[in-house]
């Protein structure tokens, strides 16, 4: 069916932009539930939040965890279609395929029409509470160390450093900063001892909204990748960017989750891709082996360990440091 040419004009369409706070009193307000911590998901043109609530079912029962899907406001015209995918999803789950299912609003509905404050007209936007569903592309890995390790990281990660993204504080991240993406120049004649400073930052695409301790971490594990001293490198970015803005101790001591992250995101995406596409598979997995050997180190030697390296070397920089 042809659209008309005004159905696809910029004005009609607004991507939702709810703060973390406003998610947390929508959960309350609409569902009944009080949520313990967000973290945002990517999406392309709706707005999706992994949120843990809280029950009091039982001391038992002590948080679940959902996804609130806020579609945009151009499709949220269309409930009707909404709800047909919605009934899709729930039938299958009732079948026995693993599919997510809408907890149902306060006033018995498996979605709710809200209004928001993110653009001209008062746009409305529909909000579903999906279940969540774990472990969506580990199963690529297979049953191995990897596995076990990623499947390590993801629990420390939600357990240690979700509930304090709160303490973190905020920015707007590049997100990629990797040695294709980063230019130097040479600031030195000299061959014995060369020096370069960066003359350029490439590929701003995957840029997002995130916190400062993010961005460190992103570049640590790229830069581990490329040296050849892995372990110590980090303790040489953090110093870098603690010159400009010193992380607080709560940032600092996420830095070994946070990179552990990144490479099992990274290493997990990269199997589950070699399944999508096996003409694929040797690159990915050549360009993999590397970050693997990497992540199964950083554990092997332990987090402790690990942090002690990448901060003594950091603050090296500070101690030689000139008095001004």
């Amino acid at each position: 069916m042809m659209s008309s040419g005004n159905d696809n004009q910029p004005q009609t369409f607004t991507k939702p932009a709810f703060g973390e706070k406003d998610v947390a009193e929508l959960v309350d307000r609409v569902f009944g539930l009080k949520v313990s911590w967000i973290r945002p998901l990517p999406s392309y043109d709706d707005q999706n939040f992994h949120v843990c609530v809280s029950i009091n079912k039982g001391a038992a029962e002590g948080a679940d965890e959902y996804v609130l899907k806020i579609t945009n406001s151009e499709d949220s015209q269309e409930p009707d279609l909404i709800e047909a995918q919605t009934q899709a999803m729930m039938f299958l789950n009732a079948e026995g395929f693993p599919s997510a299912t809408p907890y149902l609003t306060k006033d018995g509905n498996i979605m709710s029409l809200e209004s928001g404050d993110t653009g001209p007209g008062n746009k409305k936007y529909v909000v579903r509470l999906l279940t969540y569903l774990p472990d969506q592309y580990t199963y690529a890995l297979g049953q191995n160390k990897h596995r076990e390790v990623v499947e390590q990281v993801i629990e420390q990660f939600k357990g240690k450093v979700i509930p304090k993204l709160s303490s973190f504080r905020a920015c707007i991240n590049h997100g990629d900063f990797n040695d294709h993406n980063i230019l130097v120049d040479s600031s030195s004649d000299s061959l014995e001892n060369p020096q370069y400073r960066v003359s350029g930052i490439l590929d701003f695409s995957d840029m997002s909204y995130g916190y400062y301790v993010f961005e460190v971490a992103i570049a640590i594990m790229y830069m581990m990748i490329e040296s050849p001293d892995p372990l110590s490198v980090g303790g040489h970015v953090l110093a870098g960017f603690e010159s400009v803005l010193p992380l607080t101790e709560e940032e600092r001591g996420a830095l070994f989750l946070l990179v552990s992250g990144r490479f099992s995101q990274s290493l997990v995406i990269a199997a589950h891709t070699a399944l999508l596409y096996p003409e694929n598979k040797e690159y990915l997995m050549i360009t993999a082996k590397t970050g693997w050997k990497h992540l199964m180190t950083m554990f092997e030697v332990g987090q402790e360990a690990v942090e002690k390296t990448w901060f003594e070397t950091a603050n090296a920089y500070t101690n030689s440091a000139p008095a001004k």
